[in-house]
């Protein structure tokens, strides 16, 4: 039987006035340094604009072990991170240059019976980078950082949301694996069912250290096969009458079947052994009209979605536990796919196991990010190692149902102003369109393949055209108020957001500036994006009233980000069965910073956490502007000056969603009602809508068209809300209300009753304790009616602070200070 030797323990890390620092293994130089106390933490105020050192210098890591030569021995290293040499007992053993693939060296003859020195020199990852960039010649990118000179995770080199840490180490596991006559060296699982019938064809390659027979042996399912094997593969096929299908969350249950698989001698002696757990389920993407429709087990998915960025800048931070924790989130905002954005990393097997076991679809994109990739050596070479790698690490997981070529790649070679500066030289298209293709279909047949996130399902079109495929909505964020949603038909959203501020406890940890400001030093470097505060106030300006102080701004641009979002959630998802998915930017970040982010670097949610929720709700309901006109791809449909508001396109409609499996027997009143709660018309709206279709509802003319726009809205008795009017034009009474706090436990109630109208009132109890968080945010509240708030902190609550500025807020209120 292999046996395995963990070597993480005892290694030290040495670089420039650094000598014999205690490593820890998996992890990098900067935590390293951190836990030492020989750098300050990165993540806090302006500390990141010294640590630049760090990446331009070599490390050497080494440690000491105990081994007894004899049979076969790999030195088995899962991740190193990325230039490396590594020596054993003063010998070099072999040479790495990819942090995204592993790596195996037949280390038997060089090890010796008692203590063995292994040393990994790590090169500067800066200056690999850019000596090839040299060689190479130029190819632009996003961030002016050679990040497309390495394959190494590319947002290590900074992003629009992210720290520039050039990180160095052993940032997976290392060890020692001893093993005899042969051993199971790739098992790749492809796992169909259709009609009834599960097939698992289980194609098994060895490495040998002798030449003689050996027996596989594979069980699912009880079912078993068997195969004797002379050379190095084999194909084992297992079939499994009716299994239990693999459901994505909200279609069923995530049955999933123990694969279990030995290698044994001719003697029945077990040599190796392999076990993963599988799910029977079908998957497709459906092009057939031009769209982009998820096809699991034959139904067709609407994808409500986030893209996933690493959850931490050093990999070793971000445990099980955590990931749990983030898909919680996930699961409790409605969310059913995650995209792996193509900048950080192919993601872990916690990652994928426990997405299997949520019932998340998972699209993973090679990576590729926002740059032209050389396709010279040894770039070519690497790319393919490291995608059949992954390609085969992932296969067993029914979560992964399709790989995607790059991001933003092809839409930057034709709108970015990349082929002049390319002059000819190659940028990556080789890889998308013609490598990774058929690596994707030798390895995986049983997922499709997509070239580019966004693409219009054809080489030929422009690759961020809203009528095909899949695609990219950021004109929003970087020069147009976000009612220019509205503008777009798309078929499938696979990227689009809007920025604000992280919560006030995650800004207070991180930044220490006194006062707080919108422009203070910690505020301004924890702000990433190019021009990203001018762009929140333009949002601010076109929607909400004026902030008077820094409460003011945190408060309405953490709202006016919830309510972009939503509003393009809810716009694209009235566009079914035209569009079939949004993917929003972004679930989560990597450190405090101000972002796209509905959860933020200290994994706390933010007010768009909740405005999602509702948005991908199973059931969902939504005023949408209509003109009665039929619905066609495209957009954006007008032309507007950059950052203008969008008027509506149309009347008030009332449009339903049902995502639920069930069907949905819809029965609301609408009103239209005045600021002061007076009811104007009143109207019962029916419908019954099937699982998975949309329906429209009209309102009457005495609802849909109001007397005065600025003083009238309309509302459910489910508390969905259309004004005609912008807040900052409306004239929202002075707030006036009674408040009530009782405690149970952990658990506060806090009450509110609404004397005036109250608008998008929200509780901020993070302010009084870092680890309080409510149940929801952003409700308004009619004249008369009250809300109770759920607030868990296992610390004593202030209730005067609970319930007066700036833990509670609403927009009125602004007005009012």
């Amino acid at each position: 039987m292999s046996s395995y030797q963990s070597l993480h323990e005892g290694w030290t890390v040495s670089g420039a006035d650094v000598s014999g620092l205690p490593a820890t293994v998996p992890g990098c130089v900067h935590t390293d340094l951190l836990r030492a106390g020989r750098i300050e933490d990165p993540y806090l105020d302006e500390n990141e604009t010294g640590l630049a050192w760090i990446g331009r210098t070599e490390w050497l890591y080494e440690t000491t072990f105990t081994a007894t030569p004899g049979r076969r021995t790999d030195l088995v290293c899962a991740g190193l991170d990325t230039i490396t040499e590594i020596e054993l007992n003063g010998s070099l053993v072999g040479e790495t240059a990819n942090m995204h693939r592993g790596y195996r060296f037949d280390v038997g003859p060089l090890l010796r019976d008692g203590t063995n020195s292994l040393k990994v020199k790590f090169k500067s990852a800066y200056a690999y980078a850019e000596g090839q960039q040299q060689r190479l010649g130029h190819r632009p990118n996003a961030y002016g950082e050679p990040f497309n000179f390495i394959r190494k995770q590319a947002c290590n080199f900074g992003w629009d949301w992210g720290p520039t840490l050039v990180t160095a180490g052993i940032w997976q596991s290392i060890g020692l694996e001893s093993w005899s006559v042969a051993r199971l060296a790739e098992v790749r699982p492809q796992v169909t069912v259709d009609r009834g019938t599960g097939r698992v064809e289980l194609r098994v390659r060895l490495d040998r250290a002798a030449d003689e027979p050996v027996v596989i042996t594979a069980e699912v399912a009880g079912r078993r096969a068997q195969a004797t094997v002379d050379g190095i593969e084999a194909l084992l096929i297992l079939t499994v009458d009716d299994p239990d299908r693999w459901w994505p969350r909200g279609f069923g249950d995530q049955t999933r079947y123990d694969l279990d698989v030995t290698l044994a001698a001719a003697d029945g002696t077990v040599l190796d052994t392999w076990n993963r757990k599988i799910g029977f389920r079908s998957v497709r993407v459906d092009t057939a009209d031009d769209g982009y429709t998820m096809i699991v087990n034959d139904v067709p998915v609407f994808v409500r979605g986030i893209n996933w960025i690493p959850d931490d800048v050093f990999a070793d931070r971000v445990t099980r536990d955590r990931l749990a924790a983030r898909f919680r989130q996930a699961a409790e905002a409605n969310v059913n796919y995650l995209r792996v954005w193509g900048g950080g990393r192919y993601e872990s097997f916690d990652f994928y196991d426990l997405a299997d076991e949520m019932g998340f679809l998972v699209g993973q994109d090679f990576l590729f990010a926002c740059a032209a990739y050389p396709e010279d050596e040894p770039f070519r070479s690497e790319i393919e190692a490291e995608a059949r790698d992954n390609v085969v690490r992932l296969a067993s997981h029914p979560s992964l149902v399709v790989w995607t070529g790059n991001n933003e790649n092809l839409w930057g070679y034709e709108d970015w102003g990349w082929k002049p500066e390319l002059n000819g030289r190659s940028w990556g298209s080789g890889y998308y369109y013609d490598l990774l293709p058929r690596i994707v279909g030798e390895l995986d047949p049983t997922r499709p393949y997509w070239p580019g996130s966004p693409y219009s399902g054809s080489p030929d079109r422009y690759p961020n055209d809203p009528a095909y495929g899949t695609t990219h909505v950021w004109d929003v964020w970087n020069t147009d108020d976000y009612t220019k949603y509205a503008a777009y038909r798309p078929r499938f959203v696979s990227e689009f957001g809007f920025q604000a501020p992280p919560a006030f406890s995650t800004l207070r940890r991180s930044i220490s500036d006194e006062p707080l400001a919108p422009d203070s030093p910690g505020m301004a470097h924890h702000q990433k994006a190019g021009g990203g505060d001018q762009k929140l106030e333009r949002g601010l300006a076109n929607h909400l009233p004026a902030p008077r102080d820094f409460d003011d701004w945190h408060f309405l641009t953490q709202l006016n980000q919830a309510r972009a979002v939503a509003f393009g959630i809810e716009h694209f998802r009235s566009l079914r069965p035209l569009c079939q998915g949004t993917i929003m930017w972004q679930l989560n970040d990597c450190w405090p910073v101000t972002s796209w982010a509905a959860v933020d670097g200290d994994g706390r949610k933010k007010p768009l956490w909740y405005a999602m929720r509702d948005a991908y709700a199973d059931r969902l309901l939504t005023f949408q502007p209509r003109t009665g006109d039929p619905v066609e791809a495209g957009g954006p449909l007008i032309d507007v000056e950059p950052g203008a508001v969008v008027p509506p396109q149309g009347v008030p409609t009332l449009i339903v969603a049902n995502d639920s499996r069930t069907e949905w027997a819809v029965s609301t009143t609408v009103t239209r009602r005045t600021l002061a709660g007076k009811v104007l018309a009143t109207a019962d709206l029916t419908a019954t809508v099937a699982p998975g279709e949309n329906a429209t509802l009209t309102l009457p003319a005495d609802l849909a068209n109001p007397g005065d726009p600025t003083t009238e809205f309309l509302t459910t008795d489910t508390g969905v809300t259309w004004f005609w009017s912008l807040d900052k034009d409306i004239p929202w009474p002075a707030p006036d209300y009674a408040t009530e706090v009782k405690q149970d436990g952990d658990l506060y109630r806090v009450t509110v009753r609404a004397t005036t109208l109250l608008r998008s009132l929200t509780l901020f109890p993070d302010r009084l304790d870092p680890a309080a968080e409510t149940d929801r945010t952003a409700v308004t509240v009619l004249p008369g009616e009250s809300v109770t708030f759920t607030v868990q902190s296992e610390h004593p609550l202030d209730a005067d602070a609970l319930t007066t500025r700036p833990v509670l807020r609403c927009v009125n209120d602004v007005l009012a200070h």
